[in-house]
């Protein structure tokens, strides 16, 4: 098996990178930005999930399978998230009838 030997810097770089989001996520939050709140904090935080599932997880150096099987986990969470805003979203038209 052949393994991508990642150097220090770049870990250490990708860590600085989710303290300064993490601060960042604080930062907004202090704010009242109205609806801007939620897509900011999810932004943020497709932001951290990115870079750890790229270098701590070691995707960004796996072969292209493994890239597919992410992805089609991710398919997997969007028809989960689909299914669940579908039913919450719903509930008052079915209670009104």
């Amino acid at each position: 098996m052949n393994s991508h030997i990642v150097p220090r810097k770049i870990y250490v770089l990708i860590w600085a990178s989710l303290m300064l989001l993490l601060l960042l996520t604080w930062g907004v939050a202090q704010f009242n930005l109205g609806e801007l709140n939620v897509i900011a904090a999810l932004t943020i935080a497709v932001t951290k999930m990115l870079l750890v599932i790229l270098y701590f997880m070691h995707i960004r150096y796996s072969p292209r399978r493994t890239w597919i099987f992410v992805a089609a986990g991710f398919i997997w969470l969007l028809i989960m998230i689909d299914l669940v805003l579908g039913d919450y979203l719903t509930r008052e038209m079915v209670r009104s009838l």
